[in-house]
């Protein structure tokens, strides 16, 4: 069961953010051996594969969560935002999702977040 979960979640991080596993190995690998596929089976097979919620939503909530969290999370909502178009969502909803956020984070965390979701749409939607 364990190795299907993993694969489940090596399969949508392939799909939702090529190259993630092997970077996370490449970049931490030596200092904690496992995390890579740790995050892979924990985020994308325990988490963003279960049931009950769509792909995308998951995306919304993630997205939201990191721009309240304020601007420490820029490079992990960059991947949340590339992940988010590839699971469905439009720039609209992630503006909006990101402008909601700023009565809960406040202006300057909404503010960065658009920033770092323009520079996403331009990377991403260029690529596509």
């Amino acid at each position: 069961m364990a190795e299907d979960i993993t694969q489940t979640g090596r399969d949508l991080s392939e799909r939702l953010n090529p190259g993630m596993e092997d970077a996370l190995n490449a970049r931490y690998g030596h200092l904690l051996p496992g995390m890579a596929e740790g995050v892979v089976d924990f985020a994308y097979g325990r988490q963003y594969a279960r049931p009950g919620l769509p792909l995308r939503d998951r995306y919304l909530a993630t997205i939201a969560a990191l721009t309240a969290l304020g601007g420490q999370t820029r490079p992990q909502l960059m991947v949340n935002i590339a992940g988010g178009r590839k699971a469905g969502l439009s720039q609209e909803e992630i503006a909006e999702t990101i402008w909601q956020m700023s009565l809960y984070g406040g202006f300057p965390s909404a503010i960065n977040a658009l920033n770092a979701a323009l520079e996403v749409f331009e990377a991403v939607d260029d690529d596509a």
